[in-house]
């Protein structure tokens, strides 16, 4: 794939409204949940042997996807145009231009479509493009294939698909920034917000809190109201700036 590597690591308030934006790393239109029935695929990739493992990683993740590889991005733009994706996963760099392009055009025409990014490059130049332009999350090729399998199937659970150092370099965007003490929660929510950051699902969270599963998920609904949130990826990313959490793990 001719992705071209970029340097580039600087910080700046426009990458950091990039993550607070309402499309932040959400997907599937969902705020708690993420795609819950996924019935077409897109995999845009031009590389057939990248292609193949991909396709299969879908597969195993959701058995009964139906999947569509396209190797140019004018053949994914006619794919979108016969038929919306349920979840996409998009190269960057295509023969004929831009994955960014038709993350771009998804987030317009199929908002509830879960669109990831799949490449080999994880410096913010490729990064934020993408997240910018409305990719629901951004799984790097070079981990193992097990690792992206996992990924994609915690979508159900409302994880956000990203790969661990794309999400570590998220969090510790916010290491530099000045902690705010102006917390709207509750102590309750406040403690919820941080087992999300920690990873926790709903059921580990009602376990751990001794409540009901109704209670936490009416505890996370507040949690996304009072924070203008709509995601579990949104949610780590606040908990490490009212600093519940460590951005530097």
């Amino acid at each position: 794939s001719p992705d071209h590597q970029v340097a580039g690591d600087g910080i700046d308030a426009e990458k950091i409204e990039i993550l607070r934006g309402p499309a932040a790393l959400a997907y599937g239109g969902q705020a708690i949940g993420g795609v819950v029935n996924v019935i077409d695929g897109l995999i845009v990739e031009d590389l057939p042997a990248s292609a193949t493992w991909l396709a299969e990683a879908l597969q195993t993740a959701f058995p009964d996807i139906q999947a569509r590889t396209v190797g140019t991005l004018n053949d994914a733009q006619v794919a979108v145009a016969e038929q919306l994706p349920d979840i996409a996963l998009v190269d960057l760099g295509l023969p004929d231009g831009s994955g960014t392009d038709l993350i771009r055009s998804l987030a317009a025409l199929a908002p509830r479509c879960t669109t990831i990014v799949s490449t080999v490059y994880a410096d913010d130049r490729h990064l934020f493009p993408a997240l910018r332009a409305g990719a629901s999350g951004y799984l790097l090729k070079d981990q193992p294939r097990e690792a992206v399998i996992r990924a994609l199937q915690g979508i159900a659970a409302g994880e956000p698909p990203l790969s661990p150092k794309i999400a570590k370099r998220l969090l510790q965007m916010f290491a530099s920034q000045p902690v705010t003490a102006d917390n709207p929660l509750t102590d309750r929510e406040t403690e919820v917000l941080t087992l999300v950051a920690k990873g926790y699902r709903l059921p580990d969270l009602a376990s751990q809190l001794g409540v009901s599963r109704h209670t936490v998920a009416s505890h996370i609904k507040a949690i996304y109201r009072k924070l203008n949130i709509s995601s579990r990826a949104e949610a780590t990313l606040e908990a490490a700036r009212l600093g519940l959490v460590n951005a530097q793990l």
